[in-house]
């Protein structure tokens, strides 16, 4: 019994001392083995890790992306000299542990402060060269490339990489957005103005030239009308010459039975004439001048 209590109080203190000996690295995480405040080891695995007790203690640093979101908008120049409100969002991470330490001492605050005086100092830089055009749609995507690249090269110093930089809005004041909108409005409206004369310009001169060519069109189905016409009268003609010289008082006969048709088409029509007008000769005599013979 009295040897029992030694080995427990070993096999505790052992288990003691190999549970302050071991530690465990997250996937998530940088670990750095500190000894007397200096760096003896870090380490950028997952897994379990050994470390002398009393001696030796780790400090533990998140690799994940992180994000620095803008508390409120920062007001930049543009190189028209025009004011606009700038809000951004940066995501970075941890990729040299011991960089890091030795930069800002481990301090995750004072890395974000830094590197928000760093964004700031290239948007500031990269708007001052830019139009507004530029910067709320045509090259904003250039700007954001621009910014990122210039601060991640300043951000490896301190053995951090700058993931993306990503401009959420950019608008004009207040004070001024109601003077840029009307003048907005206003050349919106001198282009409108200008495109409707223009439209209707361009449609008087269709409807005229579609008038031109109606009449163009007309006169010429006109004159083929005509022509066609002159050339059926003359056939016409021609026909009727050629009965006249076959037999001529059949020709005036019929000539004649057609003139009464027409004459006599309604009953409300009258005719006054002489009773031994030519024009009755086949009412008299069916057989006309030859009826005699």
């Amino acid at each position: 019994m009295d040897k029992l209590i030694p080995t427990l109080v070993a096999m505790v203190v052992a288990l003691l001392l190999l549970s302050m000996s071991m530690f465990t690295v997250d996937q998530r995480q940088y670990a750095m083995v500190f000894q007397f405040g200096e760096v003896v080891r870090v380490i950028t695995k997952p897994g379990i890790q050994f470390k002398v007790p009393f001696l030796q203690n780790v400090r533990y640093y998140d690799r994940r992306v992180q994000t620095i979101d803008a508390e409120a908008p920062e007001l930049f120049n543009t190189r028209e000299k025009k004011n606009v409100l700038v809000d951004s969002y940066v995501k970075w991470r941890i990729v040299n542990v011991e960089q890091f330490y030795k930069s800002v001492g481990g301090n995750e605050m004072a890395a974000v402060s830094r590197l928000k005086q760093i964004i700031n100092d290239g948007l500031r830089a990269e708007f001052g060269q830019k139009d507004v055009a530029d910067v709320i749609s045509g090259k904003r995507e250039q700007v954001m490339a621009i910014v990122q690249k210039r601060a991640d090269a300043e951000a490896r110093k301190m053995g951090v990489e700058i993931v993306d930089v990503r401009l959420k809005r950019v608008d004009f004041p207040d004070k001024i957005s109601t003077s840029v909108y009307e003048r907005m409005r206003s050349e919106r409206a001198t282009v409108a103005n200008q495109l409707r004369s223009e439209g209707a310009a361009e449609s008087e001169r269709i409807r005229a030239d579609a008038d031109r060519q109606k009449e163009v069109i007309l006169s010429q189905a006109y004159k083929e009308a005509q022509r066609i016409k002159g050339e059926g009268d003359a056939k016409a003609a021609a026909v009727y010459a050629e009965a006249f010289g076959r037999n001529p008082e059949f020709y005036s006969f019929w000539r004649s039975m057609q003139a009464y048709k027409d004459s006599f088409k309604n009953k409300s029509d009258v005719l006054v004439l002489q009773p031994d007008s030519a024009f009755f000769k086949y009412f008299k005599n069916p057989q006309g001048a030859g009826g005699n013979k």
